[in-house]
């Protein structure tokens, strides 16, 4: 492999088709104002670079990047490329990820709203997060030690597993499928309404109105905090551990719970039943 070191690039699709080189404490950047540097490219390994210009990795495959700067101005930094590893790096330009599939991410920072949309396959592991719309329409997804900052994240991904996260978010997972989340904490105003299979696992969950018009969704030895209004219309089976401020209108399946503030039953299709744990029925 052809190996690049401490050269600043500024023009227009300043590596256009490069097949296998090494860009080390490389710069994009310059009055040249030049964009798509490395567009179409394959094989190619980007160390302790600085990424200035916006569009560098766009259509590219066998991608490796290390110690790496993507400023606020490197917008839409990777799209419609394959085969991704990125490595403690920054991710700070909007739009920083989307239509790619087949990415690992490590020990990044990433501030970018609109990032990762219609991603398929995507590992991340102790990454921090603020971004807005965050992971929208993507699929596969396998995050550990995430901590996320921002809103409406999560909305209509399918297929995916979070372990160890900290996930501080409103409307998250709205229209998602086949969710596992696991040892988790989950703060954020109305979770996951209009989920399909989802399962919490031993998490810990806050925030007004969760979990309504739900199907398939379990909940498996989970503290619920501050939660009021929780569960309305949703198909549920849930283990809880702490008392909830209220529940209203489940619709099927049953909630077993210590202690319940308050039960609103004003919907006839309301059939879910309400169990304390001390084995009285929550409903009498």
């Amino acid at each position: 492999m052809k190996i690049i070191e401490n050269m600043t690039f500024g023009e227009e699709r300043a590596l256009y088709n490069s097949d296998g080189i090494i860009l080390k404490n490389c710069s994009f950047d310059g009055e040249e104002d030049g964009e798509s540097a490395l567009k179409e490219s394959r094989n190619i390994q980007v160390e302790g670079c600085y990424c200035n210009l916006r569009y560098p990795f766009w259509h590219d495959t066998e991608l490796k990047i290390s110690g790496t700067e993507m400023t606020d101005l490197c917008r839409a930094a990777l799209w419609y490329s394959a085969d991704i590893e990125i490595n403690n790096s920054k991710l700070h330009g909007i739009k920083a990820l989307r239509e790619c599939s087949d990415v690992t991410m490590n020990n990044c920072d990433i501030i970018s709203p609109e990032f990762g949309w219609s991603v398929n396959s995507i590992t991340m592991n102790n990454c921090n997060v603020k971004s807005e719309y965050f992971m929208m329409r993507s699929c596969g997804l396998n995050f550990s030690g995430v901590t996320l900052n921002g809103k409406y994240s999560f909305q209509y991904i399918k297929d995916s597993v979070f372990e160890n996260c900290e996930l501080n978010t409103k409307d998250a997972f709205w229209h998602a499928e086949n969710i596992t989340i696991r040892n988790s904490i989950v703060r954020g105003e109305y979770l996951a309404w209009y989920s399909e299979n989802i399962t919490f696992e031993n998490c810990k969950i806050i925030g007004t109105q969760p979990l309504c018009y739900c199907k398939g969704l379990k909940l498996i030895n989970c503290e619920m905090i501050d939660t009021d209004l929780c569960f309305e219309k949703s198909d549920v089976e849930a283990y809880i551990t702490t008392p909830v401020i209220s529940i209203k209108n489940p619709r099927s399946g049953n909630i077993f719970v210590p202690e319940v503030g308050g039960i609103i039953r004003d919907d006839e299709s309301s059939k879910a039943e309400i169990t304390l744990t001390g084995g009285k029925n929550a409903d009498n």
